[in-house]
C-alpha cells in the first residue's frame, strides 16, 4: 500500500488528481471558478467518475469543502483512483476541491469569507442567529494581533462561564451576522454551493444507494480519523453506517463527536438533490492540533485577511500556523490518514455491494 503524494500547493494537487483519473479511465468533468488562484492558476471543481456511469450504487468523496483541508483530501482521492478496487455496479464519484479558492490560497473559507459547511441553509427563511458569537466577536478578532493578555483573559473568563462545549459551539457552529467574522455562513448560496448541487444532479441522479465520505482535517487527536455520522436519521441509517464503518462512529446529535452541531452543513444538499437514493455518510475528520491551537490559527488567518498591511514576517508566521493546523508536514501523519482514508473507502464499497 503506497502512500499517495501530498502536494505542496493546489495546482500540483489538481494536476496529480487529473492524471490519476485519466490513468484509471475515469470520466472527468470540470466546472471553472471565474477567479484565479494564488499562483495565477485556473481554479475549478473537478469530478472524476470511476466505474460505470449508470451504477446504481455510488460512493462519493469530497475534498476541500474547507479549502486548506484539501491537501489531505486530494491526496486520499488521488490514492483511491490509483488503488481502490470496485465491484460490479459500484462507482465512485470523486468531487475534488469543492472550495478551490480556499485550497489555492491555503485558507479554510472561500472567496467571500464563507465557511461552506455553514452555507447549506434555506436562505428564503430568516437567517439563524448566534447570540453567543455576537458577545465574543470583538474578542475573537481584535484590532491588533496577537490579542493582548487582557483580551485573552476576557475570552477565557467567558469560556469558564459558558463551559468549553458552549464556547466551541459559539465560535464554530456558524454565524450569519458578521461577514468579516470567523465561521461565517454567508448571506446567499455561494458558487461552490450552487455548483455542488449541480454535481449531485448530474452524477448521482441514477443512484439508488449512495455512500459519502467527506474528508476534513483539524479536529481531534493528531492523526486519528474520527468517523462522524453525517446523516439526519439516527435510527436505521446510523445502524447501517456502524455496520459499514464500525461501532466507533460518533454523532454530533448524541454529543459523542469532537465536533458540535452545525448550521447549514453540506450534507443537507443530498437529501434535496438525490431524494431517490438511500444515503449513508460520514465526515472523516483527521486530527492535527489541540482545539484551542487550531481555533487560534483560524482567528489569526481571518485577522490577516482584514489586515493586508501586516509585515511579511508576521504574515508568514500566520500562514505557517494554518498549515500546521490543517496540513501537518509529517510523513507519519500522512501515512496514518491515508491508511484510514483507504480503509473507510473500502468499507463503504463493501457495504454498498451488499445492499440489495
Amino acid at each position: 500500500m503506497t502512500t499517495p503524494r501530498f502536494c505542496p500547493n493546489y495546482r500540483e494537487a489538481r494536476a496529480l488528481f487529473l492524471q490519476a483519473a485519466d490513468a484509471c479511465g475515469a470520466k472527468l468533468h470540470s466546472v471553472n471558478l471565474p477567479l484565479l488562484g494564488a499562483q495565477g492558476e485556473a481554479l475549478g471543481m473537478d469530478v472524476a467518475v470511476h466505474g460505470p456511469a449508470n451504477a446504481s450504487k455510488v460512493l462519493m468523496t469530497t475534498s476541500a469543502v474547507h479549502g486548506i483541508e484539501g491537501f489531505c483530501g486530494s491526496a486520499i482521492q488521488t490514492g483511491l483512483l490509483q488503488q481502490l478496487t470496485l465491484p460490479p455496479d459500484v462507482a465512485v464519484v470523486h468531487v475534488h476541491a469543492v472550495n478551490p479558492h480556499g485550497f489555492s490560497h491555503a485558507r479554510r473559507v472561500n472567496e467571500d469569507n464563507v465557511d461552506l459547511n455553514r452555507n447549506f441553509i434555506d436562505f428564503n427563511q430568516p437567517l439563524p442567529v448566534n447570540a453567543d458569537y455576537a458577545e465574543i466577536h470583538a474578542l475573537l478578532l481584535p484590532e491588533h494581533w496577537p490579542p493582548t493578555p487582557e483580551q485573552a483573559a476576557a475570552l477565557q473568563a467567558q469560556a469558564q462561564i459558558w463551559g468549553d462545549r458552549r464556547m466551541q459551539r459559539a465560535i464554530t457552529s456558524g454565524q450569519y451576522q458578521y461577514p468579516d467574522g470567523v465561521w461565517f455562513g454567508g448571506l446567499a448560496p455561494t458558487w461552490s454551493h450552487r455548483t455542488f448541487r449541480q454535481v449531485l444532479q448530474d452524477h448521482l441522479g441514477q443512484a439508488r444507494q449512495i455512500a459519502w465520505i467527506d474528508l476534513h482535517t483539524g479536529l481531534g487527536p493528531h492523526g486519528h480519523g474520527e468517523r462522524i455520522f453525517a446523516c439526519t436519521d439516527t435510527g436505521p441509517t446510523l445502524h447501517r453506517a456502524r455496520q459499514w464503518w464500525g461501532a466507533d462512529i460518533t454523532s454530533v446529535d448524541t454529543g459523542t463527536s469532537k465536533s458540535v452541531p452545525l448550521s447549514g452543513p453540506i450534507q443537507m444538499a443530498i437529501y434535496e438533490e438525490c431524494p431517490q437514493a438511500q444515503y449513508t455518510g460520514i465526515c472523516l475528520e483527521f486530527g492535527t492540533l489541540p482545539l484551542a491551537q487550531m481555533i487560534l490559527a483560524m482567528r489569526a488567518d481571518h485577522w490577516l485577511a482584514l489586515h493586508p498591511e501586516t509585515p511579511p514576517a508576521q504574515q508568514a508566521a500566520i500562514r505557517a500556523a494554518m498549515r500546521e493546523a490543517f496540513n501537518p508536514p509529517s510523513s507519519d501523519w500522512q501515512q496514518q490518514v491515508w491508511r484510514q482514508g483507504l480503509q473507510a473507502a473500502q468499507q463503504a464499497v463493501q457495504g454498498l455491494a451488499k445492499q440489495p
